[in-house]
């Protein structure tokens, strides 16, 4: 496979205001409306609601959508056109997948939607399908390779994730959350019967990867029951990654269990369904048999989303993007986040493309705390960075990004707030971040965040000594606290002391 192109870090302060970009979503479960702040690289959803339509309900038996669910998506599409006209939407789509494009009055219910809503239906193939909420993942991750399942209520299909495109093979089975939950009215074991002989003959093994990415509402609910049970430390569905084995091990206990009203972590709306989203992704990982999942919040909509970008656009980084939208919004000097991944740089020689990617994002988050108070900023900064919705990184790279910004505001290493989360990165991950973070907490201080100031110093070790070079023109701080950081950071980095000279600074 050949090798993509780097993906681009883009840390200018401001980009042309463009306007907020809409998709309503018919499945065969349920109606949505995601309306995001615009079409970027990094979408933030501003508005997010569903309406559960089960437009699949009784398909297999009758062929058709029921008079009351239809009637129930035409009332939902209705006010998701108004309030997209009332939020001044620039552009909105509508795709349907596939409970309209098998329902004998399909057609019938797209044409009365465009009637009495205005909104034009597109219906999705199912090859289209996967190739959106593929592009999805392409869209969330880092460069992902692996297989991508995503399971609707109507349908599951599979492609291939690889790094900047989608393979050229790809299924669509009817095993969406609704026909699993027939079969598992039935029986049990039936229901696995039947669901292994259609993964037998609709699955090909050329679609089986080291890595599984489950896409879909009923999956991502699978994802925050085993959080609450496993007690994880980190929240978040997107970039949740289990090993195919305990993955499978869950699920089994879930479908085997069968309905319930109540399940930790899960809204009581979803748990009908869950047993359903369980038995077929148990299924599913016997017959690919990758090693490990990992859960994703984006698929169609945000692949149909990211289609519509500039090859440019796309290769934006979509960790540092989400950052600096957030970041410098924040920023007391935004242009000071620029200057900081300069200045850092040279901490880290041999630093990777993945560790430089968190770096720049530290970055660009570095001030999003100084309306706080001062006792509060470490901690807070740290809780929100950890749970906040950024795509491109996996829980790992979360932990790594707050714990960076808790050393931003705080030197103590052993405060409470930084576990149990702060487990899930290694001690050289740790360092890494005291060192970033004390950097940046140093750099604040003496240059007053002035560009200008930056440039004009450098660190510099002197045998077992970390020097702060600043030129003749900024002047050298006399301040107490610049020389404490600067010792802060001089034992993260595991020396002995340092200081502040006045020098000629190249």
């Amino acid at each position: 496979m050949p090798e993509a192109p780097p993906r681009l870090i883009n840390l200018s302060v401001a980009d042309e205001p463009k306007p907020h970009y809409g998709i309503v979503d018919i499945g065969s479960n349920s109606v949505r409306l995601v309306v995001y702040d615009q079409l970027g690289r990094a979408p933030l959803p501003r508005f997010n609601e569903k309406s559960l339509c089960r437009l699949g309900e009784g398909l297999a038996e009758t062929g058709a959508i029921k008079p009351e669910n239809f009637r129930r998506t035409l009332e939902a599409t209705r006010r998701f056109a108004a309030i997209a006209e009332a939020m001044h939407v620039g552009e909105l789509d509508v795709t349907a997948t596939e409970a309209i494009r098998r329902a004998s009055n399909g057609p019938e219910l797209a044409a009365a939607i465009e009637r009495e809503s205005g909104l034009k239906v597109r219906v999705l193939a199912g090859a289209e399908e996967a190739y959106y909420s593929t592009l999805g993942v392409i869209s969330g991750f880092f460069r992902p390779v692996g297989a991508v399942g995503d399971m609707g209520g109507g349908s599951l299909e599979v492609a291939l994730a690889l790094d900047d495109h989608v393979g050229d093979v790809s299924v669509s089975l009817p095993l969406g959350a609704l026909p699993v939950e027939a079969m598992l009215a039935v029986g049990r074991e039936e229901a696995k019967r039947e669901i292994d002989e259609r993964l037998r003959a609709g699955l090909p093994m050329t679609l089986s990867k080291p890595t599984f990415f489950a896409v879909g509402g009923g999956w991502r609910a699978l994802a925050k029951a085993h959080m609450a049970a496993s007690k994880a430390p980190v929240r978040v569905t997107h970039g949740y990654a289990l090993s195919a084995a305990e993955a499978r091990d869950f699920a089994k206990s879930i479908w085997r269990a069968g309905p319930s009203k109540a399940v930790a972590g899960v809204q009581s709306r979803r748990a009908r369904s869950l047993p359903s989203a369980a038995l077929a992704l148990d299924r599913v990982l016997k017959r690919l048999a990758p090693e490990k999942v990992v859960f994703s919040a984006l698929g169609l909509r945000e692949g149909l989303l990211y289609s519509k970008l500039s090859p440019q656009e796309q290769y934006r980084d979509p960790l540092v993007e989400g950052a600096r939208l957030i970041g410098l919004r924040d920023a007391r000097v935004p242009e000071f986040a620029a200057a900081l991944a300069d200045w850092t740089a040279g901490l880290f020689p041999g630093e990777t493309a993945a560790e430089r990617r968190l770096r720049v994002a530290a970055c660009a988050l570095s001030d999003i705390a100084w309306r706080d108070a001062p006792e509060l900023r470490a901690e807070e900064t740290y809780r929100r960075v950890l749970q906040f919705p950024f795509i491109g990184v996996d829980h790992p790279d979360r932990v790594f990004l707050a714990a960076a910004l808790h050393f931003r505001y705080d030197y103590k290493s052993d405060a409470a707030w930084l576990e149990p989360a702060i487990k899930l990165i290694g001690e050289g991950a740790r360092r890494r971040a005291r060192i970033l973070g004390s950097a940046l907490r140093l750099a604040y201080r003496f240059s007053g965040a002035s560009e200008k100031v930056l440039a004009g110093a450098r660190l510099k070790t002197e045998g077992d000594r970390l020097i702060l070079e600043i030129a003749a023109a900024a002047r050298a701080p006399d301040s107490e606290v610049v020389a404490e950081r600067l010792r802060w950071l001089a034992n993260a980095m595991g020396l002995r002391g340092g200081g502040v000279e006045e020098r000629g600074v190249s």
